[in-house]
């Protein structure tokens, strides 16, 4: 008996929806894929779709109370044309270098809507983001006194906001972000000292930036970590040196990338904050709450597609070898995070579906056995010329990814 046969199946993802199939090829942007390749010249390349962002905006403008600003992460993806049409239809932007921040003021988003985080913001971001004059979340009291010494050699008055390690974390959070010892933000019950010290200095308080967590399908885990992050700013706020005006309380929604996970409802997740929201309204009166969204607003929008070059079977298993891999797609290797490695969702772009179905792995050119894209999915019998599509890429892929090992060509990238 053949290793494969042996091995246990791997499970499988359903259909992917947000795209259309038309005669047996996925239509993305209103073309079927083959064409868009033609287009494009070439593969590897990132596509996405801009119609599947509005409608995760519209999903969440209509679900959320309407005092809640929506604000797009950047880092989740900063290709320059998704930022600008993800500027034109949410309330702001948050970025986290001056590099980022170029691109975001490029985009015409007035600054005072746009924050800068990061734990270790160099003299040059720092200087950008004063003069500029964007939000700065401060994530130390040395930070802070950095931008102080920038207020008094330049004239200004920096708008200011501290990001504040809560002292709970955002449970089955795909990344723990907050509780305990961390790099980012100032821990919780140091806050009131460094409100005290700030009454003195050049500084414009604005308010809190409260982020526990990230990429969680838990609803009620959500409800929790919200509902203590306005409970954490209500009691920072007594010891603020003037009204509280803006709060920042993360993001932390998830969407689905493995076999059996389910989207989110955000309709629980809408009728907590509703609730939180009116005590805001009491407890810190003019506030403007920000929730702060990247990979929810991109990733399922968009799609990584490379071209099979090679299929090869060894002792019992069929490998097909494509022109792209972890250097241009580190997270779908499994090496971006996960503990143990899980497929995306992957299907034969120009040949959804197929009478002869087999069992492959899907790989790259890369001289690594990390450069998996794909273990023992099932898939339509293809051949060399067929276009591998990962779906979920819209977020965390071509800039986080090592673009640069063994010196392979970049990726094109379109938005649709």
């Amino acid at each position: 008996m053949s290793d494969s046969a042996s091995a246990p199946k791997m499970p499988q993802h359903a259909r992917m929806s947000q795209f259309d199939v038309v005669d047996n090829c996925l239509q993305i942007g209103g073309l079927p894929l083959p064409e868009l390749a033609r287009n494009i010249g070439r593969t590897p390349f990132y596509a996405y779709d801009s119609k599947v962002m509005d409608a995760q905006v519209t999903a969440l403008r209509t679900a959320l109370p309407p005092e809640i600003h929506l604000h797009y992460a950047m880092k989740a993806n900063p290709m320059p044309e998704v930022v600008r049409h993800l500027a034109s239809i949410t309330d702001g932007l948050d970025v986290a270098s001056a590099g980022e921040l170029r691109v975001a003021l490029q985009t015409g988003v007035n600054p005072a809507c746009i924050s800068f985080a990061g734990p270790g913001k160099s003299a040059q971001d720092l200087t950008a983001a004063v003069t500029s004059g964007v939000i700065i979340n401060m994530e130390s009291v040395g930070e802070m006194q950095r931008i102080a010494a920038l207020a008094d050699s330049t004239g200004t008055r920096p708008k200011v906001a501290i990001r504040v390690n809560p002292d709970f974390e955002l449970k089955s959070a795909g990344m723990k972000m907050g509780s305990g010892p961390k790099p980012f933000g100032v821990d919780a019950e140091q806050v009131p000292a460094m409100l005290e010290e700030m009454a003195s200095l050049p500084l414009e308080f604005m308010g809190f930036h409260i982020f526990s967590g990230s990429q969680n399908l838990r609803e009620q885990a959500i409800i929790e970590a919200q509902t203590k992050t306005f409970e954490l700013a209500f009691r920072l706020s007594q010891s603020a040196p003037c009204p509280v005006r803006w709060l920042n309380i993360g993001g932390g929604l998830g969407i689905p990338y493995f076999p059996g996970e389910q989207r989110l409802d955000l309709n629980p997740i809408a009728s907590n904050l509703a609730e939180l929201v009116e005590a805001a309204k009491v407890q810190l009166p003019g506030v403007e709450i920000v929730m702060e969204l990247g990979r929810y607003l991109t990733a399922e929008a968009g799609i990584y597609v490379c071209e099979i070059v090679d299929k090869k079977v060894s002792r019992g298993e069929t490998f097909l070898v494509t022109n792209g891999g972890l250097h241009h797609h580190l997270a779908v290797s499994g090496n971006f995070g996960q503990v143990i490695r899980k497929n995306y969702p992957v299907c034969l772009g120009n040949r959804v579906e197929g009478d002869t179905p087999e069992e492959v792995n899907v790989v790259g050119p890369l001289c690594t056995p990390l450069d998996i894209l794909g273990h023992r999915v099932t898939l339509p019998a293809a051949a060399p010329g067929d276009l591998i599509v990962i779906f979920q890429s819209g977020a965390y892929g071509l800039t986080a990814s090592p673009l640069d090992f063994l010196s392979h060509p970049h990726p094109a990238e379109v938005l649709l």
